[in-house]
C-alpha cells in the first residue's frame, strides 16, 4: 500500500537521500549532446500543443452554432498566439500575421473535410450518415488534424504541426506527415497502420485501406535526404488495397490504378494500371504422400 508516510520515507520504502542529489546532479545541466541542447533551450509543452489541437479539430468538424464560434475562435487564435511563443518562427513570419493567417484558413479546412466526410459516406457502405463519420471515424479525426497541422507547415511554423500528426497518430493509428500533400475527397477505410511520408503527393478521389505505406526507401545517409523528394505520388483516382507498400520520391502512381493489397512498388505505373501481388500457392496433401523437399517449416539464418 502506498501512503504519504511511505513515500516520505517512515515505516515504508527507504531510500538514501544522497541517491536523490546523486539523480539531480547526472539529470540536470545541459550537455553538448542533441537531446540535452534541445531541451535546455526549453520545450513546446506538448499537453498545452493537445489541448489546442483538440479544440480546434473539433471546431473543424463540428462546431457551426454561432454563439459557440463567438466563444471558441478568439480561444483557437489567443491559443496558437502562445503556442508560437515557444518555437522559432522564420524571420519574415511574426505571431500575429501567423496566427491571422491560420485563422483565415479555417473556412478552407472545413471545406476541405465536408469533402473527406462525402468520400467516406460513398465509400464505405457501412456508414449509416455523416453524423456517423464525422463523430466516429478515425479517418476524419486524423484528417481534420492534417489538415490543420498542414496550414501551420505551410507557413513554416515549425515543431507544433509535427506535435499534432503524432497526436493524431497516438489516437487513431493513422501517420500522417503534416508535410504530405493530400487532395480533396480522400479517403482511408479503417485506417490502422496507414503511414504517408512528408514529401508525398495525393491527388483527389484517393482511397486507401488499413496498413497502406506511402514511404521512403532506407539509405545509409539518409540525413543527406532532408528537403528532398522521397515519398511517392499518387495521382488521381487511384485506390490502394490493405497491406501495399509503395516507397520513393521516383515512384508516381498513374490516375485511375488501382494497386492490390500486399503489393510492393518501387517503381512508377502508368495511369490506368491493375497491379496485384502473386497469389500464394496452396499445398494440399494427404498423410501417405511424400514431402521430401518442402518443409513443414522454414529455417531462417540469421
Amino acid at each position: 500500500m502506498s501512503t504519504d508516510d511511505e513515500r516520505a520515507g517512515s515505516g515504508g520504502l527507504q531510500i538514501d537521500p544522497m541517491v536523490f542529489e546523486f539523480l539531480i546532479d547526472a539529470l540536470s545541466g545541459c550537455n553538448e549532446d542533441p537531446h540535452s541542447q534541445a531541451v535546455c533551450r526549453g520545450v513546446l509543452d506538448p499537453d498545452a500543443v493537445v489541448r489546442w489541437t483538440d479544440q480546434t479539430q473539433r471546431l473543424v468538424r463540428y462546431k457551426c452554432d454561432a454563439d459557440e464560434l463567438r466563444n471558441d475562435l478568439p480561444d483557437i487564435a489567443d491559443g496558437l498566439y502562445h503556442l508560437l511563443e515557444r518555437v522559432d518562427l522564420p524571420s519574415n513570419l511574426d505571431r500575429s500575421s501567423a496566427t491571422e493567417r491560420f485563422m483565415k484558413s479555417l473556412p478552407g479546412i472545413r471545406a476541405l473535410v465536408s469533402l473527406d466526410v462525402e468520400a467516406a459516406f460513398d465509400g464505405d457502405p457501412a456508414a449509416q450518415g455523416a453524423e456517423e463519420i464525422v463523430l466516429a471515424y478515425p479517418a476524419i479525426r486524423a484528417l481534420s488534424i492534417h489538415r490543420i497541422a498542414h496550414v501551420l507547415y505551410d507557413l513554416g511554423v515549425p515543431l507544433l504541426p509535427r506535435i499534432m500528426s503524432e497526436y493524431a497518430h497516438d489516437r487513431t493509428g493513422i501517420d500522417i506527415h503534416p508535410g504530405a500533400r493530400i487532395g480533396e475527397r480522400f479517403f482511408i477505410d479503417h485506417g490502422t497502420g496507414v503511414v504517408i511520408g512528408e514529401t508525398a503527393e495525393i491527388g483527389k478521389r484517393v482511397r486507401v485501406y488499413q496498413g497502406v505505406t506511402l514511404g521512403a526507401t532506407s539509405l545509409k545517409h539518409a540525413g543527406s535526404l532532408r528537403g528532398v523528394k522521397r515519398h511517392p505520388t499518387v495521382e488521381d483516382d487511384v485506390t490502394i488495397y490493405a497491406g501495399a507498400t509503395i516507397l520513393g520520391g521516383d515512384t508516381v502512381i498513374g490516375a485511375g490504378s488501382v494497386i492490390g493489397g500486399n503489393v510492393w512498388l518501387t517503381d512508377s505505373v502508368p495511369p490506368g494500371t491493375r497491379m496485384l501481388a502473386e497469389p500464394p500457392r496452396q499445398l494440399v496433401r494427404g498423410e501417405d504422400e511424400s514431402s521430401e523437399g518442402e518443409p513443414t517449416q522454414l529455417h531462417w539464418d540469421v
